[in-house]
């Protein structure tokens, strides 16, 4: 059994002497393979209603329906296009059964005034002229038995969604008690914390207080003591006054004055210092905030510093990974442009197959068409065969009642009746040649629409072939252009060092990676500007980051299935560029 079409569509509903409503029904098409000698495939039309569990039509039908009902409606299509016609049809309907005019309607009639009975569920184009029957199907109520196999259906998928659904709330009710524990955790860590950040302010603010106190006493200390001092220094001017007598009386007046002055100014000073002090308390507050804010900050600041020495060494790693696939990438670049012209020459050979295997089946369609049209012609011989048997079986009947008078007559004639049977032994034995001749060229035709299919895929493989080696021709060429910039950097020209054994790797992978597309003379030139000391140098950097440098292992891949990019045979390099007698220096990205 399997499913084709299940929606709910708005469908007219139309009972004798009743008005026309809409309803939501779904439909559903569904195609059973049986193993019947009549017929292989039946299709199966069922209108149900999710409210209504009671609500069940179905139409069961054969390709031998199919072909009544083909008949009866004028249709134009096979029983194997049949099922797909009609769900475009549904399809139309569903995109248009929100609008206010739809264009396809959905109509269920009834001759009956309830739903009840047989019902002809029909498919209707409306226009300005008329409205066009394109499909009308008669559907069946289902019985007993059917509406209790379509209960238990209901029943068992109710039982599969509530099944499913405590599922989800098992696991929604996990999830919650979850994340309250741990925001429970959370919450105490975090009330932890506010105890300890309120004993510290609460530390901090007694000792700035017990600080405070004690500046104040001082400063108290100071006055009194400021005060005392003033209070000598009158008594001996007093004592110093009146052993001066009356000429210093004017000189001491200009002195009080002066000491009043004093006076004022050393309480304008204690004000002060009182707004001082409120100030500093101010202060002290804000200075606990802002000292707050810098604990916070100094926490993200040494995350931010883990990240970035984390990505600093990323970094180094990737310039260092950088630095030995540019060794790879620039002998890789000149065959990457021989993988270009050898797979274009390949994509035009595989467009010419295609072309041929287009001409070929339009070729295949027209002797198809020229054999319908036998088949045709011979279909109606033989109905001008039935028709003159027919005629001769009256005749014959005739000529049965006359056979006392006309003997030779009857003689002659049994003779014509063997002659006409025998042509009509020879017009079904051509008919069944014809009908085997028509299924071969079927199976010829079914072949070359495989062959057609396959060589498309491999042609869109083929493509797919090319775009990832251009791609990694784009990412090379990136590669060259910034290994170019940094090589013209000052950089490299301070580090002769980093030049050599980038040289060094040039060498080592030149050799391993392509063996038999270098010369001797350039292996010669190569190998002589590396030392052994440098060789050592570069084998042990390969083996410490082989593992993790080097061009994806999928470019390296050879596949079965595929069409060969090259397009010549394996001994192509061997004939055309001489073999390197040297030994290859061991490399850790590609096997010897």
């Amino acid at each position: 059994m399997e499913e084709l079409f299940s929606k709910v569509l708005h469908v007219n509903v139309r009972c004798r002497d009743c008005e026309e409503r809409k309803a939501n029904i779904r439909v559903s098409i569904e195609l059973q393979m049986t193993t019947s000698p009549g017929h292989k495939r039946d299709l199966l039309v069922k209108l149900t209603d999710d409210i209504d569990p009671y609500f069940l039509f179905n139409l069961s039908m054969s390709e031998e329906d199919f072909q009544s009902l083909k008949v009866q409606q004028g249709l134009l299509i096979d029983f194997a296009s049949f099922p797909q016609k009609f769900i475009d049809l549904l399809n139309l309907c569903y995109s248009e059964q929100e609008s206010d005019s739809p264009r396809f309607l959905l109509r269920l009639s009834c001759q009956s005034p309830v739903l009840e009975g047989p019902v002809n569920f029909s498919v209707v184009e409306t226009n300005a002229f008329k409205h066009l029957n394109h499909l009308t199907l008669q559907l069946v109520p289902g019985s007993d038995k059917e509406v209790k196999d379509y209960l238990a259906v209901c029943l068992s998928s109710l039982k599969m969604e509530k099944q499913a659904i405590e599922m989800k709330l098992k696991k929604t009710e996990e999830d919650l008690s979850r994340q309250l524990i741990y925001a429970q955790q959370t919450l105490s860590e975090k009330t932890k914390e506010l105890d300890k950040l309120r004993s510290e302010w609460t530390s901090q603010t007694s000792s700035l207080s017990s600080r405070h106190s004690q500046e104040l006493q001082t400063e108290r200390e100071k006055a009194q003591e400021l005060q005392s001092r003033l209070q000598q220094q009158t008594e001996q001017l007093r004592q110093e006054l009146e052993s001066a007598h009356k000429n210093s009386s004017q000189q001491l007046h200009t002195r009080l004055v002066e000491l009043e002055a004093s006076c004022k100014e050393l309480t304008e000073k204690k004000y002060k210092n009182e707004s001082i002090m409120r100030d500093l308390k101010i202060k002290v507050v804000g200075a606990e905030e802002e000292c707050q804010r810098l604990k916070q900050q100094v926490l993200s600041l040494r995350r931010e510093n883990s990240t970035l020495d984390a990505e600093v060494h990323e970094k180094e790693r990737s310039v260092s990974q950088l630095q030995m696939k540019v060794a790879v990438v620039e002998q890789e670049i000149k065959d990457k442009d021989q993988l270009m012209c050898r797979t274009k020459e390949v994509l035009e050979a595989t467009q010419e197959q295609k072309e041929l295997m287009e001409e070929n089946a339009e070729s295949n369609q027209l002797q198809i068409r020229k054999l319908e049209t036998t088949v045709k012609s011979l279909s109606e011989e033989l109905i001008k065969a039935n028709g003159i048997i027919k005629k001769l079986q009256g005749e014959v009947r005739g000529l049965i009642g006359k056979i006392k008078v006309k003997n030779t007559v009857t003689v002659s004639q049994e003779k014509v009746l063997q002659e006409t049977s025998d042509k009509l032994q020879h017009a079904e034995k051509d008919l069944q040649n014809t009908q085997q001749q028509l299924f071969i060229k079927d199976v010829e035709v079914s072949k070359l629409k495989e062959q057609l299919e396959t060589m498309v895929q491999k042609l869109n493989e083929s493509r797919e072939v090319l775009k990832t080696n251009e791609n990694v021709i784009s990412w090379l060429n990136k590669q060259l252009n910034e290994k170019q910039l940094s090589r013209k950097s000052p950089e490299s020209l301070e580090n002769p060092s980093v030049s050599s054994t980038t040289t060094g790797l040039r060498a080592q992978f030149y050799q391993q990676t392509v063996k038999a597309a270098v010369s001797p003379v350039m292996a010669a030139d190569v190998t002589a500007e590396v030392t052994p000391a440098e060789q050592q140098t570069v084998q042990s950097a390969n083996r410490h980051i082989g593992d993790h440098v080097g061009l994806d292992s999928k470019y390296f891949e050879r596949r079965d299935d595929s069409i060969p990019v090259y397009g010549l045979s394996s001994n192509w390099f061997h004939r055309e560029l001489p073999q390197r007698t040297k030994p290859a220096i061991a490399s850790a990205y590609f096997s010897a």
